[in-house]
């Protein structure tokens, strides 16, 4: 895996940005995020969770730049379904085409065969793809730290407060956590892959919880394969998973969620 992946996706978004500017007009494209404000709660759904009701987003996931296709022939809105079922209490859609084979259609689509809140998880670098995830029918947005400067961050928080979304925001370092929190994001996802070189150690988030601030909801993600992985997390007090990989390949993504939980 190159050591540049990241920037190399970031790329691809500033064109991705720019070619949809081209189509619809971002103050064309807020006028419609705004009329929009009615959500499900994402946050709602982490809030309260404990080492008796743990916390599932189970992410519609077709492929990986590190792990290749996972799921090429996955429905999303029968997955979307099926988790539901399953237990999971909230939905993550990779959204991003050129890296993870995804789509908003599919977050529109699995989100109109559920009633569970829906994160839209791509790698957002401009106000205007916050207005996109508003138009597509998302309840929250991925904010990854590594990729906007600490400005951004706070306006993109910002942002998201007023159309009604709540953020997930990702970290990996410590010093992406003090970001955060100087951002004043609540709902801290601890990423256990580095996105620059996409390798993955599960003992991330378990080392890093322990910094988070009081009121902060931590969700782990990345690299969770088992009920024992979720374990391991329990005891370091983290009560909110969200996990992509092991659910997609699974043959039967209600049977999973279900031994997970």
């Amino acid at each position: 895996m190159a050591n540049d992946i990241l920037q190399t996706i970031v790329a691809q978004k500033k064109r991705e940005v720019e070619t949809a500017r081209k189509r619809l007009g971002e103050q064309d494209l807020c006028d419609l995020a705004m009329q929009l404000k009615a959500k499900r709660g994402f946050m709602q759904a982490l809030a309260n969770n404990g080492p008796d009701q743990i916390g599932v987003i189970a992410e519609v996931k077709r492929a990986s730049p590190s792990k290749g296709t996972i799921n090429a022939h996955l429905n999303p809105a029968d997955y979307a379904a099926a988790c539901e079922r399953g237990g999971a209490v909230a939905l993550s859609v990779l959204t991003d085409h050129s890296f993870f084979q995804g789509s908003l259609d599919d977050l529109t689509s699995a989100r109109q065969s559920i009633h569970l809140p829906v994160l839209r998880k791509d790698f957002l670098i401009s106000a205007y793809q916050i207005y996109e995830s508003a138009v597509a029918g998302a309840d929250a947005v991925l904010l990854i730290v590594r990729i906007l400067s600490q400005q951004q961050l706070v306006d993109y928080l910002g942002l998201c407060g007023e159309l009604g979304l709540d953020a997930l925001v990702e970290v990996h370092t410590e010093q992406d956590l003090e970001t955060a929190s100087t951002a004043g994001a609540r709902l801290i996802g601890i990423n256990n892959r580095n996105l620059k070189t996409f390798e993955t150690d599960v003992g991330t988030a378990v080392s890093m919880v322990g910094r988070l601030e009081e009121g902060q909801i931590p969700v782990a993600a990345s690299g969770i394969q088992s009920r024992r992985d979720i374990d391991r997390n329990l005891n370091a007090g983290i009560y909110n998973f969200l996990i992509g990989e092991s659910i997609a390949r699974a043959a039967n993504p209600e049977t999973f969620v279900r031994s997970l939980i």
